[in-house]
């Protein structure tokens, strides 16, 4: 018995082993099913099998004829014969069956009995048995649901009132969701004495103690009983007030003792609110003042007052800046001067807009990302400014003049959010690559990637002190990250990064040849037919191949420098000699080139052949040609002449330049190949006739009582000399 024909994504059998519970995927219920004993298997199949015999007697026994129907009376010729095809294909699909199963076998319905189902009030996805026993009997079911919440189920057999029977039923005992979002989290936010924390997700807003990690209050804000789709929100002055900006367009306030909302303004925007900043109050200025961005082209701001009746604030609207696009991030600057305070506007045409906050005059119109910028924000000293945006790059702009002073490319797709360290130029970014990423803004260097979101990461938020970092994702995670006393090397985070790009690249090669393999054989009908994998090189990409190519570039652009400053030396001073470079190790610049190939470990070797450019292989051609000229490394060239042949087919051939070092190239190949060969074959020779001649002198019997004279047994070899001959006549 199945309560769905979706597939089974989990199964859990219960520690006493007497029960089993199944889950299929996208479903609500939990399978449970009783295990039988050996005997009660036992007994349950010889059931089965008296069964099947009795069955098989009433069907011998049967009196109808082919010739009649059901209903007893004779079939006709124009009776349609559907039937007889239908029960001929079931029968057999039966006998297909029975031929492959052995009746004498145990089945699973003889060791599994149909117990219950526990049906949840959501989508399951895990569940887990309580390992205690349930008064009754029956069975306690933890249930993990999609809405991230904790359901448990008390499965018992109870008697029906109608017909006496037990049937299991399913009862729900208690339910855990006050912790934790059941949807993906939106906007996190620290107030300013970083004691507690805001999350948004889609109809919830929660409030957590950050020293403690614990949720102190759960709030499900709504307008005429309408919940509201949160999307941004910022703490007031005494973090007993937050401010929510919605989907809908609404504002709301807060209150987060009560945990209820004191004030609405509805319809502050007419399309969603994707942002929201404070304005702090300073000496000068000391009222307290919110700015918003919106779908509808709109940036409003408001100024925090006080309600007549009651104490709690409201929103009252002062101003507004209209824009010629969808306001995607809007960010105060941190100046306490009014007349330097600024107005970052990031819009939907990709641009970022610069205002003056006092009198909104235009100041600035930033030029340079492809795709919007997601998040925007400032350094303390109003010096630089830092974006972030949906074309997986960050910017660094100048606010004096408004230039670029760098672009960072480090995430694999788009970043959402970017926030500053107080008294620093660092920053930390968030990007849906599921990642987070600590970046200096003067050495324009990434310092850490930060991994343990499964999804991707939407929100970030740093304290005032830079002690700890909070973020929140996609995956209804809200994870912590804390500062540590442990130095951090850049060079290592570097080599690091690269070998888990390089495995992650050598697992995707792996995947994709498997699944290659895998359609090739399932296009083909006959084994003989399918197409084998190909071979490749048994090497595997890492840092020290990249690091060895390097090392072959940079012997190139020396040897090419060595060779112009030798042609400009023998210019001026004809005649003279110039000193070894000892950039070179005092060789020659084909030498050097040679010395480096041969640095290189000849596992490592075609891997880091693959780093070089194409001009970079015309001048490795040219060298090789050198050094077999010169007839040294003639193994080493032929080995890399034939890789970079191989490798650069297609560019080879349409490039004229390096057809003629090509056939010189070929020529010198065959001609050093050659002298090799004949010098091995002749070395091959000579020792197939020492080993000749030892073996049959060592056979020989040696007469003690007959004296002879002593006979040199390398006498016979290389006669052809004139060393040979001059030997022979001195003997005689």
């Amino acid at each position: 018995i199945s309560t769905s024909a979706d597939r089974i994504s989990c199964i859990h059998f219960h520690p006493n082993g007497k029960y089993v519970g199944v889950l299929h995927a996208n479903t609500k219920n939990v399978d449970v099913y009783l295990i039988r004993s050996v005997q009660e298997s036992m007994r349950k199949k010889q059931r089965r099998l008296r069964r099947r015999k009795e069955k098989a007697k009433i069907g011998s026994k049967a009196t109808e004829s082919d010739t009649t129907n059901a209903n007893g009376q004779k079939r006709g010729m124009l009776d349609d014969p559907e039937s007889e095809d239908e029960v001929n294909a079931e029968n057999d699909e039966v006998s297909k069956l029975e031929k492959a199963l052995d009746a004498e076998m145990l089945k699973a319905s003889d060791e599994f009995e149909y117990y219950g189902t526990v049906r949840a009030s959501h989508k399951v996805k895990g569940f887990i048995f309580v390992p205690y026993k349930e008064a009754g009997g029956g069975v306690r079911v933890v249930c993990s649901l999609a809405t991230n919440s904790l359901e448990i189920h008390s499965l018992a057999r109870k008697k029906a009132r109608d017909t006496n029977s037990l049937s299991a039923v399913s009862d729900k005992v208690a339910t855990v969701n006050m912790a934790g979002h059941p949807t993906g989290i939106r906007a996190v936010e620290l107030s300013s004495d970083d004691a507690l924390a805001c999350t948004v997700s889609k109809n919830n807003t929660k409030i957590w103690n950050v020293a403690k990690r614990s949720c102190m209050q759960s709030l499900s804000p709504a307008v005429d009983n309408t919940p509201c789709y949160g999307l941004c929100s910022t703490f007031l002055p005494g973090n007993t007030h937050l401010v929510l900006g919605t989907r809908e367009g609404h504002l709301l306030v807060l209150d987060i003792a009560a945990g209820e909302v004191v004030y609405v303004e509805k319809e502050a925007h007419n399309g969603a609110i994707w942002s929201i900043d404070m304005r702090r109050p300073t000496s000068q200025q000391p009222s307290l003042a919110i700015v918003t961005g919106s779908a509808d082209k709109t940036v409003k701001f408001w100024e925090v007052e006080a309600q007549e009746d009651e104490s709690s604030p409201m929103l009252v609207h002062s101003r507004t800046l209209e824009m010629s696009d969808d306001v995607v991030a809007v960010r105060y600057s941190h100046s306490t001067d009014p007349t330097k305070r600024m107005v970052f506007v990031s819009c939907l045409d990709s641009t970022i807009k610069v205002f003056f906050d006092d009198t909104l005059k235009f100041f600035l119109s930033l030029y340079g990302h492809k795709l919007p910028a997601l998040a925007v924000d400032a350094s303390d000293d109003d010096t630089i400014l830092a974006s972030s945006g949906a074309d997986k790059t960050i910017k660094i702009w100048g606010l004096d003049f408004g230039d670029t002073h760098r672009t960072l490319h480090g995430h694999q797709d788009s970043v959402t959010d970017l926030r500053f360290v107080r008294r620093t130029h660092n920053f930390f970014t968030s990007s849906k690559d599921g990642t987070v990423r600590y970046w200096d803004g003067d050495r324009f260097e990434q310092i850490l990637i930060l991994n343990g979101h499964f999804a991707e990461v939407s929100c970030v938020s740093v304290s005032r002190t830079g002690a700890f970092v909070l973020t929140g994702g996609m995956d209804r995670q809200i994870r912590v990250w804390e500062r540590t006393k442990d130095i951090v090397f850049l060079e290592e985070e570097r080599e690091r990064e690269l070998e888990q790009m390089f495995d992650g690249v050598g697992r995707e090669e792996e995947t994709t040849g498997r699944l290659l393999l895998q359609k090739g054989e399932g296009d083909s009908g006959d084994e003989g037919d399918r197409d084998e994998p190909q071979s490749e090189a048994a090497v595997k990409r890492s840092v020290l191949s990249v690091a060895a190519g390097d090392r072959i570039m940079e012997a190139l652009e020396r040897a090419d420098q060595e060779l112009k400053d030798i042609a400009s030396f023998r210019k001026t001073n004809p005649g003279k000699q110039r000193a070894p470079n000892l950039l070179l190790l005092g060789m020659e610049p084909a030498q050097y080139v040679l010395w480096v190939l041969k640095s290189v470990k000849q596992a490592e070797l075609e891997q880091s052949l693959l780093v070089l450019p194409l001009g970079h292989v015309e001048r490795m051609l040219y060298y090789l040609i050198l050094l077999l000229r010169s007839g040294r490394g003639v193994e080493i060239c032929a080995r890399v002449s034939v890789f970079l042949v191989k490798t650069h087919q297609n560019q080879i051939m349409t490039s004229r330049s390096i057809a003629v070092p090509l056939r010189e190239l070929r020529r010198l190949l065959r001609q050093r190949l050659a002298e090799s060969r004949d010098v091995i074959g002749f070395n091959l020779a000579a020792l197939r006739a020492v080993a000749k001649t030892a073996a049959s002198r060592k056979d020989a019997y040696l007469d003690f009582d007959t004296p002879s004279e002593a006979k040199d047994i390398w006498a016979g070899i290389g006669l052809g000399s004139d060393l040979a001959a001059a030997l022979e006549s001195r003997r005689r």
